[in-house]
């Protein structure tokens, strides 16, 4: 089934596979994050990008943790693919904050 179709007629995933899942996730990617958390200000791409993975992958679980919660509620495939959708706005958004750091070392690096 290909990205359009799963759209067009959106099937829904277990719900409690998801949901536990997400749970199991939540628990290691928060424990990498709060490892991160203290790094985040520093300068540096690398370190940027580790703890930006982690607090969003935190953040995308917690978010897959609702989706099989609204998923076992409505046998719906939507909050899948709208937690989804979010998920990559999250990664994008994470993904512009390392370039542009990335950026600046280089630019400092050739000054």
């Amino acid at each position: 089934m290909d990205g359009l179709e799963k759209f067009l007629a959106p099937l829904p995933p277990a719900p409690l596979a998801l949901t536990l899942t997400g749970a199991g996730a939540l628990a290691v990617n928060l424990s990498c994050a709060l490892m991160l958390v203290r790094f985040r200000a520093h300068s540096g791409s690398l370190t940027r990008a580790a703890f930006l993975s982690a607090r969003n992958d935190a953040l995308a679980n917690v978010a897959i943790i609702a989706a099989g919660l609204v998923t076992a509620l409505t046998l719906s495939g939507w909050p899948d693919l709208v937690v989804g959708l979010g998920i990559a706005a999250l990664n994008a958004d994470a993904a512009r904050q390392v370039w542009r750091a990335a950026h600046e070392e280089h630019r400092a690096a050739n000054a």
